[in-house]
């Protein structure tokens, strides 16, 4: 297999326009990352036989940001040679060979977005990027042409391969434009027709135009004018170009006309294979590969991953064939991003794809099938584990949210890893197989999740309910301990999972119950040891593998060691000094058992220690031991230990990764290092040892690659030290990270200085189905990834201790996170130094600079000053004028003559000070003259009074200070200070003015605290306190909080009206419940009912009970609110009532049988105790009071039923205590209410509960004193038959069960009026045909029941027949019609007014005028035949004699409401029409003479027409 060791790579760079190329021969290269990594493909590979024929052969590194472009030089000789580009700004020129740089520029100044090796011209590479700018740059004469051509986002450019001026550009917007760069840029076509982001560009392998049949008149492209096209341009001859655009359509371009010729729109496939949300969907990436020797066809991407190879010869019927179409899963999961072909050394035409998936494929474009697969990572490889039971099976956890598992035993595949990432949505920091399960895995990740697999089925993993609050550092399976460890043996796991977390805690997992809680282990510990101190922060667990002993490695560096079962404390080892990463026990299959008692442990210190316990373990000691020798001390790595793994083949063979870059191999009896292995360009987190090769070993690292590497094919045997490893670390880095670059969007870049979760590494988990995805784009994020490298550990060349900063428990590692910036701390810390000790040297400011720097002056004036002070000080006389004139203009003598002088120095000096900005200087000065009061004036005046200055203004006097505090305080008001000025009034006992400045700038809260503290309790000002914050919490809406204050200030009634002000069920049941405490019990009540008609609407019955309990007052509401329970369960079980949302019923709606009002009674008397007719007449008594406005058709439907039921409640109290004209009464207004509001089906259920048996035992209650009752008893019984009518005729309308519909159907019923014309629309053409239908179709036995009821309720009709009602009813109609019409006149004079010709316009008003009138004019015809106009001293006279004949009806008619007359009489003749035996005679001519008699208003005339005439 050669010596480079097998990989598995990176993921592919997502999002760019051509990130991997091939060329002939079998090179294949692929962005990831920062770098490329090369594959060898076919002959050339060296596989082994039987395995696919590939090879990754090396990387490119130099970058130091994402490669978002690679390209080969596809001109024969030079297939050695590429070019990349970066975000780092440069595009480099690189030998494959040599895996070296030839040439690199960098002159773009924005992120670069695409790039093309011309293949016409051998040394052309163009580069485009994000703000249009193109450079073109000639290789071999290092020369460049600078292009500004649009100033669009560049997304994807393509040098024509038959003519090597021509370029064509895709940009962001959708526009295509083909350039001549012979010509400075000048723009041949501009292409338009895409509507979104251009992402690839094709040319047809072939010039000229002859290779497509394309019928251009029968295409349906528009002609499209793309700006003018040069008399003479190369493009006469013409080439076809395809375009593949994010707006999910391929275009295909004529270059000879410039415009569109065909159109290829992606076909939505149905997944296969498909674990993927629906939402993936909407994703796409469409790139095209136009292959050499087809021109007749083209591959493209679709939505899911899918290739397709489109035939654009069928433009009729279905164009393209899917790749792979025969076996299942061999497609791609996500979009495609890249396609590149490849011509094998054996002449295999390939194609390779690189996707979001994290695969890349070949495909064989003879068969269209897929060749091999190579899996990438997408973040870093945490966590490696070998299989114990399913020997070459090895699990890797990933940081892009998935698990790998590799099977490296595979014959047929090197590659042959399987994904994992159901339920997983994080970085996968730990893995453990179960050491007996097949397939069971646990994984641990960095948001503190436990899970478990089962590698072999589908289905998603178990998570334990139990997380971690921060990262997942290992997992281990051991021997329960208690509490799991109490249940019998078949109640019992014989493993539990153990887990620790970053936050330092170890849980004990059930894996039978991963839903039940876990336990940690620290209780077990201190009840079994006894441990009254505050145990140790975990960061490492690791079972002994006989099960007996458990080793916990801890953040201060110590390591514990306990037996089982109850984990009592056996030893403690205090050698590492910092935080244990990793234990690892020695197997037990050695050639000496006692090996297995060694136990290495690595920290964040770069030693490993091996500890031999076999004496501890056996001795069996009653007190713990405290071990501070190791057995073995291996060192040599320069970083933190992140992994350590024994050999299985071996004894006493250790294989350790570090930090510095590199895993090594020791052999830990000899303290030998054998070998170190340095290929990744990372920091490793995991190794382990082939469990069947004892010469090859596994490790993962944050490069984002897993290596299979030999340990006999090391050249180093021990890790890099010194110089050297700062050597590799440059060459890892291979560049130091350059400025950042202004142009760059801050895409959520992390500084460096956060090295903690590996710079979010790449992941966004974004996604909550498919697998966990780089948020935007990988590249971006895996740059992110990449930063962390910079501050690797390399041991210092300064100190010989290695440098690392104190653990910080984020991200991965355990607090493994600590920093080891060895490289940035070295460079950041120096100059720090360096500061720090100027900031030492530098002294205070003087307080006496200019005297200072005077007394430094020359040397010949430090003498005149001696002579002068000399003169000055021995003068026996007064000093004359020369002197005084000299020591005042050398004034700081005067700190060696008189106090004047010096007083004048200080003066001087102090206004120096002033000058300069320095006031605190000026006022020590002015201390040190003792003058306090003029300093403390002088600092009031200018606005510089100080805490200080105040705190000495005592020394001064009484009244001085005083002063000063005011002064201060109003200068404080000045800064806005207001709670300090008010303490500052309050040190001078001046309490009134502090709250009122803390009042008058809005601080409340303050102002109360101290009036509360310092005034007496009756204090007024308090209470105005109080009020005032109350008053503006109100307006803000801080109800609860306003309550407060009103309490505050005794006005307790206030404070429940504004708790009540939010108007929920819980505001108003706390307003009520505090209404009642303080005793304003009117109040409360009110509040409680609203409480309870609140809890009503969410249909809370229990709420709305235990809210009316709160007053004995409300009893009667209870009652009421029981009915309408009763009465709306009743109606839900019947679904008469639309039900939106679940009730909460109480217990006693429950399983209630016979009569309404029996089961209502019922009800009362066990759940209220109401059995005596004088708490009947209580309850009667307090409803009474209660009254509700009548309904209308808009009265909503819950309000509608509360006020029914409080109606019928009153009806039933009044039954009860046999007082049935009140009865009556109260049973006709609840059936009013429902006939008000239209509601039929309500009317027609109160009268089936209430009125079961009819009216007939109501008349018989009645007896004989029933006159007062009669008008009020006719109603109701009137109102029970007109229903019962109304069910009649719709029983006999309707043979069919539709019938019961249609009476729901037509509950609607505003007025009387409309009731009768939806009978006209019913009228005999539509009934005839019912009535002559067959009789057969209905079973004659239903014949005889009808007519048997239909006898019945006919002869009860005659009660409705009522002269005096309908005459009364007559006038009421003519009344409200002359109302209306009056008020019609009315509308027309106003409009008549406003409309009045303006001198600008008469003529523009008058036709509208006229329209409106014909238009009221027609309208009026529908209603009417012949509108005659009416005057209006005729309509005056119309409603004063109908007034005055409503004046003579009785007052008992009057008052109580009768069903519409000639409504009865209308559906009467309707049942007559359609069933002709129904009806008498008589009761026809008694209809049709009522009709006729009463029917001179216009809603009736019409129907009299039809069944009169």
């Amino acid at each position: 297999m050669g010596q480079e060791p097998r990989v598995l790579p990176p993921s592919p760079n997502w999002y760019c326009a051509r990130c991997s190329d091939a060329v002939p021969g079998g090179l294949f290269g692929f962005a990831a990352r920062t770098s490329v990594f090369l594959v060898r493909v076919g002959p050339g590979a060296d596989a082994i036989p039987g395995t696919p024929p590939f090879r990754v052969i090396g990387e490119l590194v130099g970058h130091t940001e994402r490669v978002s472009g690679f390209t080969f030089s596809h001109h024969p000789g030079q297939y050695n040679l590429c070019a990349t580009s970066s975000d780092d700004g440069t595009v480099k020129i690189w030998d494959v060979e040599t895996k070296t740089v030839v040439m690199e520029h960098a002159l773009h100044q924005h992120t670069i977005s695409a790039l093309h090796w011309s293949p016409r011209v051998k040394d052309l590479i163009v580069s485009g990027d994000e703000k249009g700018v193109v450079f073109c740059y000639w290789l071999n004469r290092n020369d460049s042409q600078h292009l500004f051509i649009e100033p669009r986002t560049i997304l994807c450019l393509t040098c024509s391969p038959h003519h090597e001026d021509l370029i064509a550009i895709g940009y962001k917007d959708g526009i295509v434009v083909i350039t001549d760069i012979s010509k400075k840029g000048e723009v041949i076509h501009r292409l338009r027709g895409h509507d979104d982001e251009i992402h690839s560009i094709a040319w047809c392998p072939l010039p000229g135009e002859d290779c497509l049949s394309i019928n251009q008149e029968e295409n349906s492209e528009p002609e499209i004018p793309n700006g003018k096209v040069p008399a003479q341009t190369p493009v006469a001859k013409g080439c076809y170009l395809a375009t593949g655009s994010k707006d999910q359509t391929i275009r295909i371009w004529s270059c000879s006309r410039g415009r569109g010729v065909m159109m290829l729109k992606l076909p939505s496939l149905k997944r296969r294979g498909g674990g993927i949300d629906p939402t993936v969907k909407e994703r796409l990436w469409l790139t095209l590969h136009w292959p050499k020797d087809q021109p007749t066809q083209l591959v493209s991407s679709c939505f899911g991953g899918e290739l397709l190879l489109w035939d654009l010869t069928l433009s009729w019927r279905r164009k393209y064939t899917l790749f792979s179409a025969s076996s299942e899963g061999q497609n791609h999961s996500r979009i495609v991003f890249n396609l590149c072909p490849l011509q094998t050394e054996d002449d295999k035409q390939l194609l390779l794809s690189t996707s979001m998936d994290r695969d890349v494929k070949c495909w064989d474009m003879a068969t269209l099938e897929c060749c091999w697969t190579l899996p990438s990572l997408g973040g870093f490889a945490y966590s490696l584990a070998f299989s114990p039971v399913d020997t070459g099976c090895l699990a890797i956890g990933v940081g892009d949210g998935m698990i790998r598992i590799w099977n490296t035993l595979s014959i047929k595949n090197n590659y042959d890893v399987k994904n994992f990432w159901q339920g997983v949505k994080s970085k996968v920091t730990a893995l453990c197989w179960h050491p007996t399960k097949e397939g069971c895995l646990a994984f641990g990740t960095d948001d503190g999740k436990v899970g478990l697999y089962d590698t072999y089925s589908s289905k998603p993993p178990q998570i334990s309910s139990t997380y971690h609050k921060k990262t997942v550092y290992t997992l281990a399976w051991g021997p329960p301990v208690p509490p799991t460890a109490l249940g019998g043996e078949g109640d019992r796991p014989s493993l539990t999972l153990y887990s620790c977390g970053g936050e330092g805690i170890v849980l004990q997992h059930n894996p039978w119950k991963l839903s039940g809680e876990a336990f940690d282990i620290n209780k077990l510990i201190r009840d079994t040891n006894s441990i009254t101190y505050k145990l140790p922060v975990h960061t490492e667990i690791s079972w002994k593998a006989d099960g007996k002993i458990m080793a916990l490695g801890n953040e201060d560096g110590s390591i514990e060691i306990f037996r089982v079962p109850n984990l009592k404390l056996i030893c403690t080892i205090q050698q590492h000094h910092k935080l244990v990463n990793t234990i690892s026990w020695h197997h037990e299959h050695g050639s000496q058992p006692e090996l297995s008692y060694l136990m290495a442990s690595g920290s964040n210190n770069a030693v490993i220690y091996v500890h031999n316990l076999q004496t501890v373990i056996e001795s069996n000691s009653e007190s713990p031991v405290t071990i501070t020798e190791p057995y073995r001390t291996l060192s040599g790595h320069t970083a933190k230990i992140t992994s350590l793994a024994w050999s299985p083949h071996h004894d006493g063979r250790l294989v350790s990764a570090s930090y510095d870059g590199t895993a090594q191999v020791w052999d830990t009896l000899q303290e030998e290092p054998l070998c170190n292995f340095r290929g990744h360009r990372g920091r490793l987190f995991c190794v382990v040892w082939s469990p069947l090769d004892p010469d090859c070993i596994y490790s993962g690292a944050d490069d984002f690659c897993v290596y299979k590497w030999l340990t006999s094919m090391q050249e180093h045997s021990r890790p890099p030290q010194g110089k050297k490893s700062i050597e590799l670390e440059k060459k890892r880095l291979s560049q130091p990270k350059p400025k950042p670059k202004k142009k760059k969007k801050p895409t959520s870049r992390v500084p460096i200085k956060q090295e903690l979760c590996d710079q979010n590494e790449d992941e966004g988990m974004k996604e909550s189905s498919g697998p966990v995805e780089n948020g935007v784009s990988d590249q971006e994020t895996e740059e992110e990834a990449r930063e962390p490298e910079l501050p690797c550990a390399v041991t210092s060349a300064v100190s010989k201790e290695p440098i690392s900063c104190t653990p910080v428990s984020v991200g991965f590692e355990k607090s493994k996170v600590t920093i080891n910036n060895k490289v940035t701390l070295l460079k950041k810390e120096l100059p720090k130094e360096k500061s720090e000790a100027l900031m030492k040297k530098r002294k205070a400011r003087s307080i006496l600079p200019l005297s200072t720097s005077l007394d430094h002056r020359s040397k010949e004036e430090i003498h005149q000053d001696c002579l002068v002070l000399a003169t000055a000080k021995h003068s026996k006389a007064e000093p004359n004028e020369d002197v005084s004139a000299d020591l005042e203009e050398r004034f700081h003598l005067g700190l060696f003559t008189d106090r004047a002088t010096l007083y004048r120095m200080i003066e001087v000096e102090g206004k120096g000070h002033l000058e300069n900005g320095h006031p605190e200087l000026f006022h020590q000065l002015m201390l040190w003259k003792g003058d306090l009061k003029g300093v403390l004036r002088t600092a009031a005046e200018r606005g510089e009074l100080t805490d200080n200055l105040v705190a000495m203004a005592p020394v001064a006097g009484y009244h001085v200070w005083v002063w000063a505090v005011e002064a201060f305080a109003k200068q404080l008001c000045f800064q806005d200070q207001y709670v300090k000025a008010a303490s500052h009034l309050l040190s001078i006992h001046k309490v009134y003015e502090a709250v009122e400045l803390l009042k008058s700038n809005h601080f409340y809260r303050e102002a109360i605290a101290v009036a509360k503290a310092r005034l007496r309790p009756e204090d007024p000002i308090l209470k105005d306190l109080y009020l005032s914050w109350g008053a503006v919490l109100e307006k803000d809406g801080h109800y609860a909080l306003a309550a407060k204050c009103y309490l505050g200030a005794t006005s307790a009634y206030d404070a429940a009206k504004v708790l009540s002000k939010k108007g929920d069920a819980t505001s108003l049941r706390t307003a009520a419940e505090l209404a009642s405490i303080v005793g304003e019990n009117e109040l409360s009540a009110s509040l409680a009912l609203r409480c309870a008609q609140e809890l009503l609407l969410a249909r809370n019955w229990v709420g709305a009970q235990e809210a009316l309990q709160l007053h004995e007052s409300l009893k009667g509401q209870r009652l009421v609110f029981c009915l309408l329970e009763l009465l709306s369960k009743h109606l839900e079980e019947k679904q008469l009532l639309e039900v939106k949302s679940s009730s909460s019923y109480n217990a006693w709606t429950a399983g209630g049988e016979g009569p309404f009002v029996e089961r209502v009674t019922a009800v009362w008397k066990r759940a209220f105790s109401l059995d005596s007719p004088e708490q009947y007449q209580a309850a009667f008594r307090q409803l009474q009071s209660v009254k509700y406005p009548s309904a209308t058709s808009n009265t909503p439907s819950k309000q509608l039923l509360l006020h029914l039921c409080h109606d019928l409640t009153l009806a039933v109290l009044s039954q009860q205590v046999a007082s049935w004209d009140t009865a009556v009464e109260g049973l006709l207004r609840a059936v009013m209410r429902s006939y008000d509001s239209g509601n039929f089906t309500i009317m027609q259920e109160v009268h089936s509960a209430f009125l079961p048996e009819g009216c007939d035992h109501l008349r018989d209650k009645l007896g004989d004193h029933q006159f007062p009752t009669t008008p009020a008893f006719k109603s109701l019984e009137a109102f029970f038959i007109y229903g019962r009518l109304y069910e009649f005729w719709w029983s006999l309308s309707g043979p069919y069960p539709e019938s019961s519909i249609w009476v729901r159907a037509a509950h609607r019923r505003t007025t009387s009026a409309e009731q009768s014309q939806q009978l006209d629309n019913v009228s005999p053409e539509e009934t005839e045909p019912k009535a002559s239908q067959p009789e057969p179709s209905r079973p004659p036995e239903l014949d005889m029941r009808l007519t048997e009821e239909g006898e019945q309720i006919l002869s009860a009709c005659k009660e409705l027949f009522s002269e005096e009602h309908a005459s009364l009813q007559n006038s009421q109609r003519t009344v409200a019609e002359v109302q209306e019409t009056l008020a019609d006149m009315i509308r027309q004079h106003q409009k008549r007014q406003l409309c009045k010709p303006t001198a600008d316009g008469p003529a523009k008003n008058e036709p509208e005028q006229e329209a409106e009138q014909s238009l009221s004019g027609s309208q009026h015809q529908c209603k009417e035949e012949k509108s005659e106009p009416v005057s209006l001293p005729e309509l005056t006279k119309r409603l004063t004699e109908a007034n005055e004949r409503i004046a003579k009806f009785p007052e008992s008619i009057k008052t109580w409401p009768f069903p519409d007359v000639l409504e009865c009489c209308l559906i009467l003749l309707h049942i007559k029409s359609q069933h002709p035996g129904c009806v008498t005679h008589e009761m026809q001519q008694q209809a049709q003479e009522l009709l006729q008699k009463y029917s001179n208003t216009k809603v009736y005339k019409r129907h009299c027409q039809t069944f009169c005439t």
